[in-house]
């Protein structure tokens, strides 16, 4: 069967759509139905199931003749350090953390704030959580002190596991500090806080309340799997950039192990026992979906990476683990083979391993420029998938599923809409638009499994942020299009539209053109307030390594390309060479709060950002525009 005909089937019949793909999954009790509707449009899959997710990932694998497989292979190359564990050391290690909560009075339901580097004992965190129905939430390592005392005061946890540090290429980040100021902040008090200490960095523990990772498991009896219902929450993931109350998504079980398990194949296109890499952080939703929960509840072997896309040691590191570990299908952000690009923009690095093992390269996190994707598929020879979804999703909304079929590869297209997930363009009133034309990306309700039913005791405020604007439908915040053979195209969030004189323009195909200059590596487009036009475009551009042009050179050329392929209409005339960009951690660029910047206006320190002084360049660079007074 072809995609069309898969994806025909999940719009005609969902529900045994559904029920057939949870059959892969091992349930105590087996859902009589896979769609809950009683509480539209707050909507619930395999709702009266029970299962267990840590079963799923861990234990099932050991009791059907995979205990010997390697489940997760840690690289480290900031350390140096390498290790392997397989599904029966995983089990072991997994079972006696989740006794230690148990004798520490966490229990279903409870919450468990987990705030780890990129180590295997973050994965058997989560999966520990899971195994005793404890609701697990990751927050970023080293976030500063008083964003984890907000998630601390919206999550009230029992529980914290956490390091005593992570590392960076030059620096070691203390996470103890940060994480007795956020307790000092917070208004709820966790109980208890379990410290496992790196080498690098030791954390003094405070009596009664801290414990060593491993002394408090001695003597303790390994925790059994508590089964749990289809709808229970597995996590709560704070959704990154928020102001104010933080937005906690809700991941629920059934829907996770259903969805995150059948794109493992269909998307990704591995078979168990199979390597895969995202090279991501368990931090942020990538992490949770595809280093930990998807590829172990496959079958997988997973890889934790602790390192950077260049230097660490430098930009061929991606294809050392690749090689060395033998990696059949790699995920990562666009911003990291942009990275490597212009560090390495010959792509010299490659020669000196062999990639053969390699069959796809994704792409996700933000829009994946031509220039970048054109530039992978010359250099690894094999499809480079850009695929779209949220934190929101858990999953892809849109990929090109090369374990049923490899479609058309359309470069600027993460390819088609996935089962379950209707997606449709409107305008402002609601109406759908025709192809071709620019219009917001909305969802026809119910979402697939596995998506957000709502918020942390917040459903309101879910209604409100995600179900309001078009009624019936799930606003996902992003502008885009859809071409006569259903291929989607991400242009801009709803915000990156900006209005020039009337005309609506997407800053995304603004940096499309941008990025195909030769000497640009990476850039961004804003729009900044204009009296006479409402808005005008302002462009951000990064050089590649080595290139010594005059400035003002480069951006005559990026003008003139610009009126050459967008035309005069964008009014494109300002744009300025930076060093670098301000960034989340993971990779999105900061373009609102540039925005504010250059309009003058406060704004909130992203809790997210990378580096807080390079807004201070981005300031200086605007004045020199002159904005940002």
């Amino acid at each position: 069967m072809g995609f069309r005909e898969v994806y025909q089937s999940s719009k005609d019949n969902s529900e045994a759509f559904w029920l057939d793909a949870a059959r892969a999954i091992d349930w105590d009790k087996f859902p009589t139905k896979a769609l809950n509707d009683a509480n539209a449009p707050l909507y619930e899959w395999f709702t009266d199931g029970m299962v267990n997710t840590c079963y799923n990932a861990v234990d099932r694998h050991v009791e059907n003749g995979r205990a010997d497989q390697t489940a997760i292979i840690y690289d480290s190359p900031i350390t140096g350090a390498k290790d392997k564990i397989t599904y029966a050391e995983l089990k072991d290690k997994v079972a006696h953390l989740a006794g230690a909560l148990v004798a520490k009075g966490v229990t279903k339901g409870d919450r468990v704030i987990v705030y780890m580097p990129m180590v295997p004992e973050a994965l058997v965190a989560m999966l520990a959580c899971a195994r005793i129905g404890a609701v697990h939430s990751v927050v970023f390592g080293g976030f500063a002190a008083n964003e984890l005392a907000v998630r601390i005061d919206d999550a009230k946890p029992k529980a914290i596991l956490a390091a005593s540090c992570g590392l960076e290429p030059n620096r070691v980040v203390e996470y103890k500090p940060l994480i007795d100021g956020a307790i000092e902040l917070s208004t709820h008090k966790p109980e208890t806080v379990i410290i496992l200490q790196r080498e690098q960095c030791t954390a003094p523990l405070i009596d009664g309340r801290d414990y060593d990772w491993y002394a408090v498991q001695d003597g303790v009896a390994p925790a059994d799997c508590v089964m749990v219902e289809g709808n229970h929450p597995a996590y709560i993931l704070y959704t990154s950039g928020t102001t104010g109350a933080p937005k906690g998504v809700v991941r629920p079980t059934g829907g996770h192990l259903v969805s995150l398990n059948w794109t493992m194949k269909n998307i990704y296109n591995v078979d168990p026992g199979d390597v895969f890499w995202a090279a991501s952080d368990v931090g942020w939703v990538v992490g949770h979906s595809y280093i930990c929960y998807g590829p172990l509840i496959h079958g997988n072997t997973t890889i934790v990476f602790e390192g950077k896309p260049v230097g660490t040691p430098d930009a061929g590191t991606f294809w050392r683990v690749i090689s060395e570990h033998n990696v059949r299908s790699f995920f990562t952000a666009p911003t990291a083979f942009r990275a490597i690009k212009r560090e390495d923009p010959k792509g010299e690095y490659k020669a000196k391993y062999d990639l053969s093992c390699l069959n796809a390269l994704y792409l996700a996190g933000e829009r994946a420029d031509p220039d970048t994707i054109y530039w992978a598929q010359n250099l690894l020879g094999v499809p480079v998938v850009d695929h779209w979804w949220q934190t929101e999703t858990g999953f892809a909304i849109a990929a090109n599923p090369l374990g049923i079929e490899h479609l058309p590869i359309k470069v600027g297209s993460p390819s088609v809409a996935m089962p379950g997930y209707d997606v449709q363009i409107l305008d402002e009133g609601g109406n759908p638009m025709k192809a071709g034309e620019l219009g917001a990306i909305a969802i026809k309700l119910p979402l697939p499994p596995g998506t957000l039913p709502t918020l942390w005791n917040a459903d309101d405020r879910f209604k409100k942020s995600y179900l309001t604007t078009f009624p019936g439908y799930y606003e996902t915040g992003d502008a885009g299009m859809v071409d006569e053979d259903g291929y989607l195209y991400i242009m801009a969030r709803t915000d990156d539209v900006i209005n020039v004189a009337g005309h609506r323009l997407s800053t995304g195909a603004m940096e499309e053109v941008l990025a195909n200059h030769p000497d640009v590596a990476e850039c961004a487009v804003i729009g900044v307030s204009d009296e006479l036009k409402g808005q005008l475009p302002v462009g951000f551009l990064c050089l590649t390594t080595g290139v010594n042009r005059p400035h003002d050179e480069i951006v005559k050329e990026c003008v003139k390309m610009m009126r050459d392929q967008i035309g005069p209409v964008a009014a494109f005339k300002l744009a300025v060479v930076v060093n670098r960009l301000p960034k989340t951690r993971s990779g999105k660029i900061l373009r609102a709060t540039m925005v504010k910047i250059a309009d003058s206006q406060e704004f909130k320190m992203p809790a997210t950002i990378d580096d807080p002084a390079i807004l201070d360049e981005i300031r200086d660079a605007l004045q020199t525009l002159g904005y940002a007074k």
